[in-house]
């Protein structure tokens, strides 16, 4: 992958903060007009009426991988090729051809029933479909981000993704333990994802177009929405080049900041 250099790539204070608290937002990551198009795209799939609240009758629906037009070009702006470029590495990282899949949130006082803290685990056995038994490793085997795309304005009553701040510096020193094997999701579950409990909260908010680029192992969770509009929201990974095997380079912010965790 050739360098895709831009004079709004991360300052020095983004990426001392992404080494810190795990993530860093990234404001016009990609235009409105994108956003608005991809939501056509997606209010179509739903079969339901954007002005017609009554259709809304389930908290979450999912929706299948999408590789339009719209939502590639929103997953390849120069803004966060150059982003990728400083936090994994030039030549390190896949070209995103796809934003995956989309749960669409909507305003309910039904529970959700998929708020749990977690990680996005990466890796499992062959022919695994049971996903808590899924697997990181200390080398974020398989994923060099973790990323939410806004596709809408989302304030704190629009079900944002909760983050837990620095969380992935414990996650860090646990699956160093465990060595290359690492930890299913359903182990770090078991032991609260390293003790994150007492890590600060952010909300993932921001009008459409923000992107948040995360640490892959960042302990994040959904939650109920309890605005008035439907929230649209994508969190495809950023894959290495060498998938599935590729891991994380210590000469870059996220493996400086698993380095950094470790010592």
């Amino acid at each position: 992958m050739p360098s895709t250099a831009s004079p709004r790539a991360l300052t020095p204070a983004q990426i001392d903060a992404f080494i810190a608290d795990g993530f860093v937002r990234v404001d016009h990551a990609f235009p409105t007009a994108l956003a608005a198009e991809a939501r056509d795209i997606l209010w179509r799939d739903l079969g339901l009426d954007p002005d017609d609240p009554s259709g809304w009758t389930r908290p979450v629906v999912r929706l299948g991988m999408y590789t339009q037009p719209p939502f590639v070009a929103a997953a390849n702006t120069s803004v966060l090729h150059a982003a990728f470029d400083q936090l994994v590495g030039e030549g390190r990282w896949r070209r995103c051809g796809a934003m995956g899949t989309f749960p669409v949130r909507f305003p309910s006082d039904e529970d959700p029933g998929d708020a749990g803290w977690h990680i996005d685990v990466s890796f499992g056995d062959e022919g695994e479909t049971n996903f808590l038994n899924w697997r990181a490793n200390i080398r974020s085997r398989g994923r060099a981000l973790l990323m939410l795309f806004l596709f809408s304005d989302i304030g704190p009553d629009d079900a944002p993704t909760r983050v837990r701040i620095g969380s992935h510096r414990a996650i860090a020193r646990r699956l160093a333990r465990a060595g290359e094997p690492g930890l299913s999701l359903g182990d770090l579950a078991a032991e609260d994802f390293g003790g994150t409990s007492g890590c600060r909260e952010a909300l993932a908010t921001g009008p459409a177009g923000t992107v948040y680029l995360c640490h892959p192992f960042l302990v994040h969770s959904a939650q109920p929405h309890r605005g008035t509009r439907p929230r649209f929201m994508a969190q495809p990974p950023l894959l290495p080049v060498d998938w599935p095997d590729g891991g994380v380079d210590p000469a870059f912010p996220v493996g400086r900041a698993i380095a950094a965790a470790l010592t």
